[in-house]
C-alpha cells in the first residue's frame, strides 16, 4: 500500500487539488510540504496533534517537513471557525510560544541533518513593504472571491476586521515565499483552511507560472460535533504541565463508541490490518479499543514510562489493578479560610468541574463522592488536618484526583 492510499483508508484526506500529482510526490518521497501553527498559546493542544502525526507520517515516507511557526501570521489572527476577532497578543508573547511550540514538535518530528525544517514567517512577513505587497500580491487576489471563502462567509453577519480580512493574503504569501526559497510544493492543513491554501497555489501560479499543490485533512470530531482538544474545563494540551499524563490517557479513554476506532484510524501508527479486525468489536471490546487509543496516544505524547504509569492508575481506579499513582492537586495555606476549605473549592482546584455553580449540579446529581464516600450536602467543609494524608475526589466515574494538604 503507498502512502497516499494508507493516508484515503486511514480517512485522512478531505480534499486535493491535483490527486495525481500529489500522489507522484508523497509516493516517491519528492513532496517539500509545510503545515503553518499560530502560536496562540504557550503548548500545543490535542487540536494540533492530527497535523503533527500526518507530518511524521509523510516524513517516514521519505517526506521533507517545513514545520512553520506562524509568529507573523499570529499579529493578525486566523478567523476561520471564530465568532469574533482574537485577543491581540505581544511580539514578546509571541515570541515565547514560538519557543515552546519548537520544543514540543521535536518530540514529533526529526529535525536532524535536515530531514525537517522549522521557520517562523515573523522573519518574512514583519519587513515587508506595505505599498510593494498590495502592488505585488493584492492584485493577485479577487475580493468577490475572496469574500465566498467560508471562513469569511461566517464572520459577515457579526463584523469582519480589515486585519482578519488580510490573514488569506498573509498565509498564501507564506506559501509564496517558502516555493520561491525552500521548494516547497505542498501545502497541508485542515479543511476549514482550503480557502487559504488555495489562495497560495493560485499566487503561486500567477507570479512564478509554475504549480503548487494543496491537501487537507479531515478535521476529526467528536460525537458531539466540537472540535477535538475541548473539555468541560478547557483544551487539553500537549504540555503535561497544563495536562497531565493522566488526564491525556483519560481524555482518549473516554472517547464516544462512535469515535474511538476513526480516531485509532486516523492517529495511532498501528497497522491497518489490525486496526481492521476491530471493526466488529462492541459493547466490552469498545472498551478495550478505548485503552489501546490511549495508550497509544499518551505513549506518543509523552513516552512510554507515562503511558504506562497514567494506564496503570485507571485500572486501578476502576477496579482492574492494585497500586498505582493517581494524580494529585496539593492545596497550600492559602487555599484555606481560617483552616477549612468547602466542597465547591476543592473540586474547583482539583480541576474536576469548572466552577462552583458546576460543583453544585454535579453533587446535586449525586456525582461526587470522597474516599468513594457519596457527597450530597454542597455546604461540606474539610479541615486542613483532614487532607493532610490525603483524599480521593471523584466525579462521575472515570474523574477523580487525590487532593492533599501541604
Amino acid at each position: 500500500m503507498t502512502i497516499y492510499d494508507e493516508l484515503v483508508a486511514r480517512g485522512l484526506i478531505a480534499q486535493v487539488t491535483d490527486e495525481n500529482e500529489i500522489k507522484e510526490l508523497i509516493n516517491n518521497g519528492k513532496a517539500v510540504f509545510y503545515i503553518g501553527f499560530d502560536p496562540t498559546a504557550d503548548s500545543l493542544h490535542v487540536g494540533h496533534f492530527m497535523a503533527l502525526c500526518l507530518m511524521k507520517r509523510l516524513q517516514m515516507a521519505g517526506n521533507k517537513p517545513v514545520a512553520l511557526i506562524g509568529g507573523g501570521t499570529a499579529m493578525v489572527g486566523d478567523p476561520s471557525g471564530r465568532t469574533d476577532m482574537r485577543q491581540m497578543m505581544t511580539k514578546e508573547t509571541i515570541e515565547h510560544n514560538c519557543e515552546c511550540f519548537k520544543k514540543q514538535m521535536s518530540r514529533f518530528i526529526d529535525f536532524s541533518d535536515g530531514k525537517a525544517i522549522m521557520v517562523n514567517n515573523a522573519d518574512w512577513l514583519l519587513d515587508l513593504n506595505y505599498v510593494e505587497v498590495l502592488r505585488d500580491v493584492g492584485a493577485c487576489f479577487s475580493v468577490n472571491r475572496m469574500l465566498t471563502a467560508e471562513c469569511y462567509k461566517q464572520r459577515m453577519e457579526k463584523g469582519l476586521s480589515f486585519l482578519e480580512f488580510n490573514y488569506m493574503i498573509m498565509q498564501s504569501y507564506d506559501f509564496y515565499h517558502l516555493y520561491k526559497t525552500m521548494g516547497c510544493n505542498m501545502q497541508f492543513g485542515g479543511d476549514d483552511q482550503w480557502s487559504n491554501m488555495l489562495g497560495g497555489t493560485e499566487l503561486i501560479r500567477r507570479k512564478l507560472g509554475k504549480d503548487a499543490y494543496a491537501m487537507t485533512i479531515n478535521l476529526l470530531l467528536n460525537s458531539e460535533g466540537k472540535k477535538m482538544g475541548k473539555t468541560q474545563s478547557g483544551a487539553v494540551w500537549l504540555d503535561p504541565a497544563k495536562t497531565s499524563p493522566y488526564d491525556f490517557y483519560q481524555y482518549w479513554r473516554n472517547v464516544a463508541d462512535s469515535d474511538v476506532l476513526k480516531c485509532i484510524r486516523m492517529l495511532t501508527f498501528l497497522p491497518l490490518e489490525e486496526i481492521n479486525k476491530m471493526d466488529t468489536w462492541e459493547g466490552a471490546q469498545l472498551n478495550k479499543a478505548k485503552e489501546i487509543l490511549a495508550y497509544e496516544l499518551t505513549a506518543l505524547v509523552h513516552g512510554e514510562e507515562e503511558a504506562k504509569k497514567a494506564e496503570a492508575s485507571a485500572k486501578a481506579l476502576f477496579g482492574a489493578g492494585a497500586e498505582a499513582e493517581i494524580p494529585m492537586t496539593e492545596l497550600c495555606d492559602a487555599d484555606f479560610v481560617d483552616g477549612i476549605i468547602d466542597i465547591g473549592s476543592v473540586l474547583v482546584k482539583a480541576g474536576l468541574v469548572p466552577s462552583k455553580s458546576e460543583a453544585r449540579r454535579a453533587i446535586e446529581q449525586g456525582g461526587v463522592s470522597v474516599d468513594n464516600e457519596k457527597i450530597t450536602d454542597f455546604k461540606a467543609i474539610f479541615t486542613k488536618e483532614a487532607l493532610a494524608e490525603g483524599k480521593v475526589f471523584r466525579r462521575g466515574k472515570k474523574n477523580f484526583r487525590k487532593v492533599v494538604a501541604k
